[in-house]
């Protein structure tokens, strides 16, 4: 089993997102996980800097942790042509340590170019088409695809690794886990329902299984409750709310109603490991083996020493 940290781009600028990326490896994480996003969730949040470039710089100031999006949608505000590109130079300055998360994407980040945000269906179709296009593309030479979404026109990537990044595709049912099957190399989860590692085994997959664990560290309890609904309370409105609303303002007023046990439904919180080790079991025991832990406390140099000083053995240990 691997263990992630979640870098997030809507909490952190990106100087500080590189400073903990670097202390995560020190402490001794597998891998750091990035979400893509031009906006933050709340406004409160604040940030949203462009995490190519973020992963970049973080790929020249480590030595061995693995970098992934968590996750990119290749199909709206990037054409899957760039995406493929992009992934292609990030396995090769990582030396090899790039995985490619890839999802449908939400309207908060992919509404801004314009081009409107499609049905369930209709971004289903489109993240489909942007796979089979970063596939073609990453079989070298001059391609072109004509799909009902998106096209390509004579494209090429130079600059192609020897070993192609993994690709890990969002999934939260039978449909989308199949997809992942077929045109990933793993898969990518937010829930510890079986059910959807059920059915991308069914379907013929066998990678690496990621996660989201959402987590707030805190020396007190009430202050890690505090810290997440305050930054994070946009996280127990469900993917129907978060899909779809357009900005950070409607998160804000879509989450007046949260309260103190909204959180601790949701995240698990304070200081005692056991709490924490708790909630990962529930993950690990629905199949997943890729563990990204998203703390959303108010301290991260406080979690990463918690991280580094017990809990993470205590995780291993459940794999």
């Amino acid at each position: 089993m691997q263990i992630g940290y979640k870098l997030a781009s809507e909490a952190f600028g990106p100087q500080e997102l590189i400073r903990q990326a670097v202390r995560a490896e020190q402490a001794g994480f597998d891998f750091v996980e990035m979400s893509d996003h031009f906006h933050p969730w709340l406004e409160v949040q604040g940030h949203s800097s462009f995490t190519w470039s973020v992963l970049g710089a973080i790929a020249a100031k480590t030595n061995t942790l693995g970098l992934a999006t968590g996750v990119t949608c290749p199909s709206v505000r990037y054409h899957p042509a760039i995406i493929a590109q992009a992934a292609a130079t990030m396995a090769l300055v990582s030396d090899g340590r790039f995985t490619l998360g890839a999802g449908a994407g939400e309207r908060l980040n992919e509404h801004v170019v314009g081009q409107g945000f499609p049905s369930v269906r209709g971004r289903h179709e489109r993240l489909r088409e942007a796979l089979e296009i970063i596939r073609l593309l990453w079989q070298g030479g001059y391609q072109s695809y004509e799909g009902k979404h998106l096209q390509l026109e004579d494209a090429r990537v130079f600059d192609l690794p020897q070993r192609l990044p993994v690709i890990a595709v969002a999934a939260s049912g039978r449909s989308s886990a199949a997809m992942a099957a077929e045109l990933g190399d793993g898969l990518f989860a937010t829930e510890p329902k079986s059910s959807i590692v059920a059915h991308y085994r069914e379907a013929g997959g066998q990678g690496p299984r990621y996660a989201e664990v959402p987590m707030a560290w805190a020396p007190d309890e009430q202050q890690a409750v505090n810290a997440a609904k305050e930054t994070s309370r946009w996280a127990v409105t469900g993917w129907k709310v978060m899909s779809e609303l357009p900005n950070p303002v409607n998160f804000d007023a879509a989450t007046t109603w949260v309260e103190d046990h909204h959180i601790r439904q949701q995240f698990s919180v304070g200081p005692d490991p056991e709490v924490h080790v708790a909630k990962v079991r529930a993950y690990v025991e629905a199949g997943h083996d890729h563990i990204v832990l998203q703390n959303a406390g108010p301290d991260p140099d406080g979690f990463l020493d918690f991280c580094a000083g017990d809990l993470n053995a205590r995780l291993r240990a459940l794999g």
